[in-house]
């Protein structure tokens, strides 16, 4: 099976740039892949060598291939991904979903696939989770507010802002507009201990940390919830639900925040497609490269493309014969 992993672009990853790419770097040296390098980029750009066929697959940047794509482009040329068997893509750009949906409706597997992707929009997926009643921070709390962009994954500290009140949460949405952000989410601040997860729905993986006992933190926010208590929860009930918003989001390689509060029920206030699985990398890349059943799924995929060919093939056929 010949794959290509695709490493997240650098404004989706911030200040997670390293720990994103180290991430699709163990998960493809699992596979007997490699990092293709910026010199491999620039002397043969994104296309797979035969070395490489025979390897098993390379990583490539979200980048090196929209830069590609712009060089095919400005030849007026049509860019196409190098044709392989799986793509296991972090990438969030609209450009390159759009050339992975290209090889989706090949039957190619790509992993996450671009519907998962976009549904794990922050406004999207909230709404998937008050559909399915799932358990989501209340409309007011008396703590004060997260204003979040609802476009996507933070971006920027800027993106997710505490709010005292309803006054500084109006401002803060002005803020918000006045930066082109018009798809907002509101949730209200909960006391609890910040977890984060990380799984891989197909392996039945899952793992969940307290950033507060490490320090660990892209901009700071966990402070707010203070030094972990370690309240007791149902371990098995936030994997459970965590599974189940996996399947409903069709995203199998997921990650998210949950408040577990002092009475031991829990609420999730992030869910995101392809986490760096930073406390668990190399446990995950094994999950990743040899969980998700892969090869079955392509085969899968490939019968459908086949049988949806022959019917309409057998369509075309009954309706020339009618005419």
């Amino acid at each position: 099976m010949i794959v290509i992993g695709i490493a997240r672009e650098e404004r989706f990853s911030p200040n997670s740039v390293e720990k994103d790419r180290a991430i699709m770097v163990a998960v493809m040296a699992q596979m007997q892949g490699r990092t293709l390098s910026e010199e491999d980029v620039k002397r043969h750009g994104t296309m797979l060598s035969e070395a490489d066929m025979k390897k098993g697959g390379i990583v490539l940047s979200e980048a090196d291939i929209l830069a590609a794509a712009a060089e095919a482009e400005r030849h007026g040329e049509e860019y196409h991904l190098p044709d392989v068997d799986l793509y296991l893509s972090m990438a969030r750009g609209e450009r390159l979903l759009a050339l992975l949906r290209e090889k989706e409706a090949q039957g190619r597997v790509v992993m996450n696939p671009t519907e998962g992707v976009e549904a794990c929009r922050r406004s999207r997926v909230e709404a998937l989770m008050r559909r399915h009643h799932l358990p989501l921070p209340p409309q007011e709390s008396g703590e004060g507010y997260w204003l979040k962009r609802g476009d996507g994954a933070a971006q920027e500290a800027a993106d997710v802002v505490f709010c005292e009140d309803r006054q500084a949460l109006a401002v803060a949405e002005q803020a918000f507009r006045e930066r082109g952000i018009a798809d907002m989410v509101v949730q209200a601040h909960v006391r609890g201990d910040l977890v984060k997860f990380y799984g891989v729905e197909p392996a039945g993986f899952f793992r969940y940390f307290y950033p507060g006992d490490d320090g660990d933190s892209k901009f700071g926010d966990e402070e707010r919830n203070g030094k972990p208590r370690h309240y007791f929860f149902q371990r098995q009930q936030l994997q459970a639900t965590a599974e189940l918003l996996s399947r409903l989001a069709k995203v199998p390689v997921y990650g998210g925040d949950a408040i577990v509060k002092a009475d031991g029920d829990f609420v999730l206030i992030d869910f995101n497609d392809w986490p760096s699985f930073s406390r668990c990398k190399d446990e995950a890349a094994r999950a990743i490269a040899f969980g998700g059943n892969w090869s079955n799924r392509n085969n899968r995929n490939n019968r459908n493309n086949r049988s949806n060919r022959n019917n309409r093939s057998n369509r075309n056929n009954q309706n020339n014969r009618k005419i």
